[in-house]
């Protein structure tokens, strides 16, 4: 009797949790036409917000997101990262909170700076955030979530010191790796720069997501020294802008498969598809949109969500597994690619 009772509350644990038993992690780049909404779910069925689009075009990014939410098997938040106050990143975090609850709200403190919109949106954020938990993250702290080990490497303009996992390796591109100078706005005082950037590991299987840092943050990053090591996943900085996305930065963490959430006018520049694919790894350049600015140099279509012409909407999805394999799976045509997960600690440039 005592182990059919204990066989009916598994099974009833399961019927509750969508991913019981899957030993997965799935991360879903949502389609908010070159904002960004990243969706992270771990084996456990916690759920996780980087971020959540632009407000306004008739509840286009909040229609998206909801739907994701819920083809994920999610009723919650168990946190809403907003890694900076741009528009395209937390102007629409008021009216997801309205329709998602949201346990803990994480981001970088006040912005880092004074003019109106940034204020205005801050001063949304925080009217969200009043009577939730909420907390202010620093480089080389860590978001708890069951399974998976997710590390703030940057955060309101500082960056970790140290390596991530204690084998920083010498990066040769820094010789000849050139920090830009910037002319009108300092984008290393920007809120971009302020951008949280996250680390996560899930047994052999890593991504790196550093929102829109920028190039000179990047650099700090992985120079002299790779801070980050390697992995198996870049989401493309900063919707593939040339004033992120260093090639010192892609050679050293050289991932098998990149994702540039971009929108079919909103970045994705020619110099950073060139980065990418002048890593030694070869990664699979994957798109949210094929973009106008990098004409022939877009991935082939299979490798595009939402094409030049076509309803837009359709998202991308990478399903990990803790023995480093995975797949992403393109929405518009059904199909999941399979990969090997070769990535290896400190297998990082040499």
């Amino acid at each position: 009797m005592r182990a059919l009772l204990s066989a009916i509350v598994l099974m009833l644990g399961c019927l509750a949790q969508p991913v019981c038993g899957q030993d997965e992690l799935r991360i879903w780049a949502i389609d908010t036409e070159g904002g960004k909404a990243t969706l992270v779910v771990g084996p456990t069925g916690q759920g996780m917000l980087i971020d959540a689009g632009f407000p306004g075009f008739q509840d286009r990014d909040l229609n998206r997101i909801v739907q994701v939410v819920s083809q994920a098997g999610l009723k919650r938040l168990d946190y809403l990262v907003v890694t900076h106050y741009d528009i395209d990143h937390v102007g629409n975090v008021p009216a997801v909170a309205n329709k998602i609850p949201v346990d803990t709200f994480v981001d970088h403190g006040a912005p880092a700076v004074t003019d109106r919109m940034a204020k205005q949106f801050y001063e949304a954020y925080l009217k969200v955030t009043e009577g939730a938990k909420r907390i202010v993250v620093k480089p080389g702290d860590h978001i708890p979530m069951a399974g998976l080990e997710i590390t703030v490497v940057s955060s309101g303009g500082k960056l970790i010191e140290k390596p991530v996992d204690g084998n920083g390796l010498p990066n040769p591109l820094c010789s000849t790796a050139s920090r830009k100078t910037w002319s009108g706005v300092d984008e290393d005082q920007s809120e971009n720069a302020c951008s949280i950037g996250l680390l996560f590991k899930f047994g052999n299987f890593k991504m790196l997501d550093l929102a829109d840092l920028t190039w000179n943050k990047e650099l700090d990053l992985v120079c002299p020294v790779n801070l980050l090591g390697a992995v198996d996943v870049f989401m493309v900085s900063h919707h593939g802008h040339e004033i992120s996305n260093s090639p010192a930065l892609i050679h050293a963490i050289r991932p098998a498969v990149a994702i540039m959430n971009n929108g079919s006018r909103k970045f994705g520049y020619p110099a950073c598809f060139e980065a990418l694919r002048s890593c030694p790894s070869r990664p699979q350049v994957y798109q949210l949109h094929w973009s106008e600015r990098a004409g022939q140099l877009n991935s082939p279509e299979e490798l595009i969500a939402n094409l030049r012409s076509g309803p837009d909407g359709n998202w991308l999805c990478i399903i990990a597994r803790p023995d480093g394999t995975f797949k992403v799976k393109n929405s518009r045509t059904g199909q999941a690619h399979p990969f090997p997960g070769s990535r290896r600690e400190g297998d990082a440039a040499k």
